[in-house]
C-alpha cells in the first residue's frame, strides 16, 4: 500500500516536471513558429496578408483641412499689421481609396514597384459647411511673383498684369479653389504660355504619386516595404548631401518584430523628405497591442539644436542664419514657389516665427503626428499625419500690392490631419489570425508551466512528507 502511494506521489511529480519542460520547451519553439510565419506572410508577394493589405489599405483614409481666415486683410496691405487669423474647419476627402497600380515584380532584385494614384472625395458629413465655403486666404500667384521673378523689370510688368486683373496681397476664395485649384486672373494676362491654374494641391485627382521601387523581403525579411528608389532615382536632388537620401518606407508598414528602440524612417512625398518617429508609448488598439511612434520636435529643430538637421537649412531669409526652427523650406520641390512646411499652429516653431501671427494655438495632443505600429507584423493600424502650408511673403518696392510690407511674413494658408484606423471587421481578422493565436500560445506556455511546476512542488512535498512518516 504504502509503496503505492509512494509509487503514486513520484508519477505524479514526474508528470508536473514533463508539463513544466514542455511548457518551457514550447516558448522557444512557438517563438520559432511565429516567427518564421510572419516572415513568410510579411512578404510582398500574391497570396501573403501583407500582400493584400499593402495593394490596398483595408481602412478609410481621411484627409481634413482646417483654412485660416484672415480678419484684417487690409490692415495687412496698409499698415504691414500683424496678420489675425481665425481657423475653419474641418473640410473632410476621403483619399487614397484606389489600389496601387501598375504592380510589378522584379525576382532577380526582390523588388515591387507600384504608383499610388491620388483621389479626393468630399465628405460633406464629416465637415462644417460645404466646398463653396469662402475664405479670405492669401494670394498665391501675388506672393510667389517677387520669388520666381526677382528681376526688376519683369516686376514692373508683372505689376501691371496684378493691377489690371484687380488682384491683390488677399484674395476670396472657396475651400474647393483654394484646395484643387482655380484659374488665377493676374497669370491668365501673362502674354506667353504658362499654367494659369493654381491651387495648394493641385493637380491631385486623376494624378499618381510614384513610381515606388520597394524591397519585397522574399530574400532579406529586414528590408521589406524598404524604398529602393523614387520616381527612379535613389537620392531626391532638393537638397545637399545625406538629407537628400530616401530612407524607410511609406509608414504604410515596417519590416516584422518592431522594437521600442528602434527608429522608424519613413518617406513622405508631401514634406518631400524622408522623416522618422520614435517610440512613444504602448496603446491598446481595438484588442490589439500597438507600439505609438511619434514625430519629434527635433526632427524639425534647427542645426543649433540638431546638427543632423544642417542640410535642411537652404533659406536664410526665414532661418536667421538657421537659428530659427520648426519650419521647412520645400521651394525646390514646388518648383521655385515659396512654399514652407511645418506642425499646425507652428507647434515646435521658433517664436519669431509665429511672432507676426495672431489666432494660433498649438497643442501637442491635436496637432502632433504619430503611427500606431502592431510590433510583431511592423504592419501600421492607426496613424495621423499633420502638417500646415505656409507662404512666404515678402515686401517688394515695384509690386504695388506688396510694397507696404516692412517685413517677411511666413503666413499659414491651412493645416490638414491625414488619419487612418483600422476597421473593426479588419481588427478582428487580425487578432483571429494573429495577436490571438500569439496570446493563445502565450497561454498554454504559462499553464502548463504553472500547473507543472505546482503538481511537481506538492507532489515531492507530499512524498517527502510520507517518507519521514514512514522512518518514524
Amino acid at each position: 500500500m504504502g509503496c503505492d502511494r509512494n509509487c503514486g506521489l513520484i508519477a505524479g511529480a514526474v508528470i508536473g516536471a514533463v508539463l513544466a519542460v514542455f511548457g518551457g520547451i514550447l516558448m522557444p519553439v512557438g517563438d520559432m513558429i511565429i516567427g518564421k510565419t510572419i516572415r513568410k506572410e510579411a512578404v510582398l508577394e500574391e497570396g501573403t496578408i501583407a500582400f493584400q493589405n499593402w495593394v490596398k489599405t483595408g481602412s478609410e483614409v481621411y484627409r481634413q483641412f482646417w483654412i485660416f481666415d484672415v480678419q484684417n486683410p487690409q490692415e495687412v496691405i496698409v499698415n504691414s499689421s500683424h496678420i489675425k487669423v481665425k481657423q475653419r474647419g474641418p473640410y473632410t476627402y476621403r483619399v487614397r481609396y484606389l489600389a496601387k497600380e501598375n504592380v510589378t515584380q522584379d525576382p532577380e532584385n526582390h523588388t515591387v514597384s507600384f504608383v499610388q494614384p491620388n483621389g479626393a472625395i468630399f465628405e460633406p458629413s464629416l465637415s462644417v459647411g460645404t466646398e463653396n465655403d469662402t475664405f479670405t486666404v492669401l494670394n498665391l500667384a501675388v506672393a510667389a511673383a517677387p520669388h520666381l521673378y526677382p528681376n526688376a523689370f519683369v516686376q514692373v510688368i508683372l505689376n501691371s498684369l496684378i493691377k489690371k486683373s484687380k488682384s491683390s496681397m488677399f484674395q476670396t476664395r472657396t475651400v474647393k479653389e483654394l484646395l484643387w485649384g482655380y484659374k488665377d486672373p493676374f497669370l491668365s494676362l501673362v502674354p506667353y504660355p504658362i499654367n494659369t491654374t493654381i491651387g495648394v494641391f493641385y493637380p491631385y485627382n486623376n494624378t499618381v504619386d510614384g513610381v515606388y521601387k520597394v524591397f519585397n523581403g522574399k530574400d532579406n525579411i529586414s528590408k521589406v516595404a524598404i524604398i529602393d528608389t523614387y520616381k527612379g532615382k535613389k537620392t531626391l536632388s532638393y537638397w545637399p548631401g545625406y538629407c537628400d537620401m530616401i530612407n524607410g518606407t511609406d509608414a504604410a508598414s515596417f519590416p516584422p518584430f518592431v522594437e521600442k528602440t528602434r527608429v522608424l524612417q519613413f518617406f513622405s512625398s508631401d514634406i518631400c523628405r524622408s522623416i522618422y518617429g520614435v517610440f512613444g508609448s504602448e496603446i491598446n488598439l481595438k484588442g490589439i497591442p500597438v507600439y505609438r511612434f511619434v514625430l519629434p520636435a527635433k526632427a524639425f529643430a534647427s542645426p543649433l539644436q540638431n546638427p543632423d538637421n544642417h542640410c535642411f537649412c537652404t533659406e536664410k531669409i526665414i532661418s536667421r542664419n538657421c537659428s530659427s526652427y520648426g519650419v521647412l523650406d520645400i521651394g525646390k520641390c514646388k518648383e521655385g514657389k515659396p512654399v514652407y512646411i511645418s506642425l499646425p499652429h507652428f507647434l515646435h516653431a521658433s517664436p519669431d516665427i509665429s511672432e507676426p501671427i495672431e489666432g494660433l494655438s498649438p497643442n501637442e495632443e491635436e496637432h502632433k503626428t504619430y503611427l500606431d505600429v502592431e510590433p510583431i507584423t511592423g504592419f501600421t493600424l492607426q496613424f495621423a499625419k499633420r502638417l500646415q502650408v505656409n507662404i512666404l511673403v515678402k515686401p517688394s518696392k515695384k509690386i504695388e500690392a506688396l510694397k507696404n510690407l516692412k517685413n517677411n511674413y511666413l503666413v499659414p494658408i491651412l493645416w490638414l490631419n491625414e488619419t487612418a484606423t483600422i476597421g473593426d471587421q479588419k481588427a478582428e481578422m487580425f487578432r483571429k489570425q494573429v495577436t490571438g493565436k500569439i496570446s493563445l500560445l502565450g497561454l498554454v506556455e504559462i499553464v502548463l508551466i504553472s500547473i507543472g511546476v505546482v503538481m511537481f512542488v506538492a507532489f515531492m512535498i507530499s512524498y517527502c512528507a510520507c517518507r519521514s512518516k514512514k522512518a518514524k
